[in-house]
């Protein structure tokens, strides 16, 4: 019988498709340019609403999955690093797809396309918005109509992100793992004796190296948050090769993220959050990387309409940002050329 759980590893979501999912701190772009891809400032913590029935809202018990917190204003991005097998994975924004701005479905689409192909697309930093480039995923409380759920859909009910993924067939899945096979068994048979036929390439570490980081009676009702978009940055997003029919008609998992301010989070779990984002001119003294991904034989998505003109949370919020420091070239840095209990899914 096959395993329908999504499942907590440390920090990192791993979705019974195949998908994992971490969730990492980065740096808030400038709402005006194009940028290089931010670095990480390590990942966010995860935990099973189920583990704190007594504190959690019921709403957070009716949705099942798991929590993070989040500064307002906050930015983030999702690696996928550690997925092995090809698993398409749709993201949702407040049941908006990341990818093709279209309501949330339970069903692969082509046209557009709304989900992403693993692991040959390493991360995702915001939603499509250009050719070769995303808005960042930016943190803003709903009811102002700044987040990507309000202005496409006209309405802010939501929240959180959403995750699903689909398996290939079985008879893809197969042909996908003879392939595999033969590739180790050719890589096996052409090794010089003594010393290995070359170093595997790692996945991408992402745009910057990830690092780790009781009792309140229930409220009702909580704050709640969801995602808008902030700066431009250079990242595409891949057009899948496959045909349509070689994914599974179904997914084989799927999990609510919600996100949750840090005074929620304190009352929830008893738990510090991660201290507050770090400045970005400070950082880009520091001489620390930012990145550029580029895969050659990968084709970017045309963004779609709904998409396009989402509006930064500029907007609405005002500009808080201290006067920007871009990195310099040489900061630029080219890239590429145990499983814990059941997360409990519910309903959304």
């Amino acid at each position: 019988m096959t395993d329908t759980s999504v499942r907590i590893d440390g920090n990192r979501l791993l979705l019974p498709g195949g998908a994992a999912v971490r969730f990492i701190r980065t740096l808030r772009l400038p709402e005006q340019g194009t940028h290089p891809l931010p670095p990480g400032l390590g990942e966010f913590p995860l935990r099973r609403v189920a583990d704190y029935a007594g504190t959690v809202p019921e709403s957070w018990q009716a949705r099942g999955g798991v929590m993070l917190p989040v500064y307002l204003r906050e930015a983030m991005w999702l690696s996928f690093a550690g997925t092995r097998e090809p698993t398409a994975l749709q993201v949702g924004v407040g049941k908006v797809c990341a990818v093709s701005g279209r309501p949330w479905s339970g069903r692969l689409s082509r046209d557009p396309q709304n989900y992403v192909v693993l692991p040959r697309q390493p991360w995702l930093d915001g939603i499509n918005s250009g050719t070769g480039t995303v808005r960042q995923f930016v943190a803003v409380p709903l009811g102002m109509g700044a987040t990507v759920e309000g202005q496409v859909t006209g309405e802010e009910v939501w929240g959180g992100v959403q995750l699903q993924d689909f398996r290939l067939n079985d008879r893809e899945r197969e042909r996908w793992r003879e392939a595999e096979r033969r590739r180790a068994e050719f890589a096996r048979r052409a090794a010089p004796p003594g010393g290995a036929f070359g170093a595997a390439m790692p996945a991408p570490a992402a745009p910057g190296a990830a690092a780790a980081y009781g009792g309140a009676a229930r409220s009702r009702s909580a704050p709640a948050m969801g995602l808008g978009v902030g700066g431009s940055m250079r990242q595409e997003v891949y057009r899948d090769e496959r045909p349509l029919e070689h994914w599974a008609d179904s997914p084989a998992g799927r999990v609510f993220v919600h996100l949750v301010t840090p005074p929620q989070w304190r009352r929830v779990t008893g738990e510090e959050p991660p201290p507050s984002p770090v400045d970005r001119a400070a950082y880009t003294q520091a001489g620390l990387p930012w990145y550029d991904y580029y895969d050659q034989d990968a084709h970017d998505l045309d963004p779609t309409e709904p998409l396009r003109d989402v509006k930064p949370v500029g907007e609405w919020l005002g500009d808080d940002h201290e006067p920007w420091q871009a990195p310099g070239q040489q900061q630029v840095r080219p890239l590429k050329d145990a499983q814990g209990r059941p997360v409990e899914d519910g309903d959304w």
